[in-house]
């Protein structure tokens, strides 16, 4: 306490000076101090009583000299003759953009954003690893949680973001970028004792064809600098700060400091569900055609996709030619007979592509598809946020919007550009499902905790967009029965742990990863998840622990849908359904079973009826989850 104390003393001090400003919330609880000295430039964060960030400097190309300010409002703005600095402080969250003025792009050689924090804090770290031909900033951006301490934390190591931190009186902050257009990524090491500070991929010089299975471009060499031509706003540099972990859940940064939406008419952007060929590795049964990558098995996922309402298929890596879109094809795919066939039953098709395919003739091969009646085009193995690469995705983002195609991007962490560009519907930067193929086992289980994992994502990494999780494991296990298998995948958790993604999980794009065979054998369990819509019009967080569990209501229209997930703990919540309406309403439940601890499948599916101010009571098996549709 006495650390608050000092802190907030020197707050009050430091306004008194000529260039010190203080900017409040609009509720007054959270406040921003800038000290602009004639060399330095610094910002504080405190929330109530609580020290969020000590004095922590910002600066680009070197000291920031003879800056000026004004506020207004809740807005604080610096300027000299060549930058301005714009503060911003909410009631849970203080952020700050840089931006060069003048109509003369400028050459970025470093930018310095510090996080400083009083105290040996625990922390939800995301570290960079399995970097893509062994260059450092060559990453697909999906980091499980090391939680440890700010001083413990590996030196010589990157972090993702968005970071969290755990303050005292159980608040928590959470550090994260967003705006990044024309500018790379920004990373987090150790600095200082209890201190996080940025780092940016350098511009590439020279790259190669390398990478998981030469499908990445891998930078062999890199520039002095981070950016050239370089002016306008840099983007935001933001601190979450939440009284309670549920806060993060109905965040939205996107939406708050995303650049504006650049398509005029949005009415063809078409969310939905998808029947995903990848992950169940295309393992038919019951058939009379051998399942593979050919035109029999797509003609049955567009059936299976039909009778369950199912709104796309995705043909993902293997239909075209390693170099091309357009030349060397998967002879045995008749793509053109599947659209015809896809048109007929409603089902449209999305196609995979490798990043450094998808920018050698974006405009000649989006046009040629979109006119064959593509829907949208899944673009993996970016592995990269440096300048050049966030360019080639708002160019890319462009030229589907011109031809109305959908983009999911992957190996991608998204930074608001889907607020400028909505058609792309959904990002990777997640470790999803798909890790449960080559996932090792110890003599006590996975080696990951990935129900920790599901139950931490939803305040962090949904923080900054929408992720391609890809749930829909049929095949569930406890943890003393998972073992990673690549041709017959199985999830962590139970079958009600998955059903619950469908609606915690933002994804307007949302997979179902199994097999249609799998799928036809659990028929209750499909009928439950098809009714549960991709977008939603109000989101309200419930309860939750970040790491613990989580609970959420989304609605659409007039009908709520209610989800738990929780780690490997189990646990019995009282869900309040405060949110109904007087009337009397049927709800659809879809629960762990009584011996879903010893058979991750077992579950209950049952009705009841249910009014506003009710409370459900939720029995979470480990590794489990709860749903229920209220209409």
């Amino acid at each position: 306490m006495r650390k608050v104390l000092f802190a907030l003393v020197t707050v009050v001090t430091v306004t008194m000076q000529a260039k010190d400003y203080l900017l409040p919330s609009p509720d007054g609880q959270l406040k921003i101090a800038v000290h602009a000295g004639n060399n330095l430039l610094t910002w504080e964060v405190i929330h109530d009583q609580t020290q969020v960030l000590t004095p922590s400097e910002i600066g680009l190309n070197g000291a920031f000299t003879k800056m000026k300010g004004t506020i207004k409002g809740h807005i604080l703005t610096l300027h000299n003759k060549q930058y301005s600095v714009e503060f911003r402080a909410d009631n849970d969250a203080a952020a700050y953009r840089i931006s060069v003025l003048g109509k003369k792009g400028i050459t970025i050689y470093n930018e310095t954003a510090e996080f400083n924090f009083a105290d040996d804090y625990q922390a939800f770290v995301p570290y960079v690893n399995d970097c893509r031909g062994g260059e450092r900033f060559t990453f697909s951006f999906e980091s499980y949680y090391d939680e440890h301490s700010l001083s413990t934390m590996f030196s010589d190591s990157l972090s993702i973001t968005p970071l969290a931190v755990r303050l005292p009186e159980g608040k928590l902050a959470v550090i994260s970028d967003m705006g990044a257009i024309n500018y790379p990524g920004m990373f987090l090491k150790k600095h200082g004792t209890f201190g996080l500070k940025a780092t940016f991929a350098p511009y590439p010089i020279k790259e190669t064809i390398g990478g998981h299975e030469r499908l990445n471009l891998v930078p062999t060499e890199r520039a002095s600098y981070i950016a050239k031509d370089v002016k306008g706003a840099l983007p935001w540099r933001i601190v979450m700060v939440t009284t309670h972990d549920k806060q993060l859940l109905t965040a939205q940064l996107p939406k708050r400091f995303g650049p504006e939406c650049q398509i005029r008419d949005c009415t063809w952007i078409r969310p939905g569900k998808v029947a995903w060929d990848w992950w169940n590795a295309t393992m038919l049964t019951g058939i009379n055609f051998r399942a593979g990558m050919n035109t029999d098995t797509y003609l049955y996922f567009i059936d299976f996709a039909a009778r369950n309402h199912l709104e796309y298929i995705i043909i993902d890596e293997g239909w075209s030619g390693k170099e091309s879109l357009q030349d060397n094809l998967n002879p045995q795919i008749d793509l053109q007979r599947l659209l015809k066939y896809g048109n007929q039953k409603g089902i449209g098709i999305i196609l995979w592509s490798s990043w450094r395919n998808a920018i050698k003739g974006t405009e000649a091969d989006f046009a040629h598809y979109a006119q064959m009646g593509v829907k949208g085009f899944k673009i993996d193995f970016f592995d990269r946020d440096d300048q050049p690469t966030m360019q080639s995705a708002w160019a890319l983002a462009e030229c589907a919007a011109r031809h109305h195609l959908l983009l999911d991007l992957h190996g991608f962490r998204p930074t608001g550009i889907q607020t400028a560009w909505p058609n792309i519907v959904n990002f990777e930067g997640v470790k999803g499902l798909e890790n449960s193929k080559w996932e090792p086992r110890t003599s006590n289980g996975p080696m990951h905790d990935q129900p920790r994992y599901d139950v931490t994502i939803p305040y962090l990494r949904q923080l900054v967009g929408p992720m391609d999780y890809t749930p829909g494991a049929m095949a569930n296990a406890t943890r003393a029965q998972f073992f990673g298998n690549n041709d017959h995948p199985m999830s962590q958790g139970t079958r009600a742990h998955q059903v619950a993604m469908y609606t915690i999980f933002d994804a307007p794009l949302q997979m179902l990863a199994d097999s249609p065979s799998k799928y036809m054998k659990e028929q209750e369990t499909v009928d439950f998840i098809s009714q549960i819509p991709t977008t939603f019009d109000e989101t309200i967080a419930i309860d939750g622990i970040i790491g613990e569990y989580v609970v959420l209501a989304r609605r659409k229209g007039d009908i709520w849908y209610v989800a738990a997930m929780t780690n490997w703990q189990p646990r019995t919540l009282d869900i309040s359904l405060n949110m109904l309406t007087k009337n009397i309403h049927q709800a659809e439940i879809f629960a762990d079973g009584v011996n879903a601890d010893r058979d991750a499948t077992d579950y209950v599916r049952q009705s009841r009826q249910v009014g506003c101010g009710d409370v459900l009571k939720c029995v979470l098996m480990p590794g489990g989850g709860w749903s229920a549709i209220i209409r």
